[in-house]
């Protein structure tokens, strides 16, 4: 292979590539909204209302999200972008199709969801003592309707699939460099 060929990326690699910056950069204005709604909601919850160690409690959740989010959904991609771009510019074997869609269609679906229900738990706590509740093991036992099995499916099967989508594109990536480019 001569070094103009390594700097020419493949169709596939264009278009996996595209998605994952566009996903990145709606998850930067989505991320950058849910840090004012943050703000905004968290204000919702005087301090005279609640003593400060249950204030914090109750906003902590929600708090966690804005910079989850910046890091799983908008630093993550682009570096990824960036790995399967660098990883072809230094002689590794064209990855297939399927390996590229553990990124568009494994990792990002799952890191939405991550997301979507890291706001879902930040609402639940902060609604619930905004509305009165102080126990806080009644607000976690009420999360999800209080069906734990449920609970621990959809986070669980949630995670396991952004995790799955990251080691099988990583290796993917690594063998790469084994074959011939």
């Amino acid at each position: 292979m001569n070094a103009d060929a390594t700097n020419v990326l493949p169709a596939s690699y264009r278009d996996t590539i595209r998605v994952l910056v566009k996903y990145a950069v709606v998850m930067t204005v989505v991320g950058l909204l849910a840090g004012v709604a943050f703000q905004e909601s968290s204000k919702k919850l005087d301090y005279a209302d609640v003593a400060p160690g249950v204030r914090l409690e109750a906003i902590l959740s929600l708090a966690l999200v804005h910079g989850h989010m910046l890091v799983t959904a908008v630093i993550f991609p682009l570096v990824l972008a960036g790995a399967l771009d660098l990883a072809r510019r230094a002689g590794g074997a064209e990855l297939s199709l399927g390996a590229q869609r553990w990124l568009t269609r494994g990792y990002l679906p799952s890191v939405t969801l991550t997301v979507a229900l890291m706001l879902y738990k930040g609402y639940h706590m902060l609604l619930a003592v905004r509305f009165g509740e102080r126990d806080f093991a009644a607000i976690d036992a009420a999360y999800f309707g209080g069906v734990l099995p449920l609970r621990h499916a959809v986070c669980g099967l949630v995670h396991v699939a952004m995790a799955v989508s990251l080691i099988a594109f990583g290796v993917a990536l690594w063998r790469s460099f084994g074959r011939k480019a």
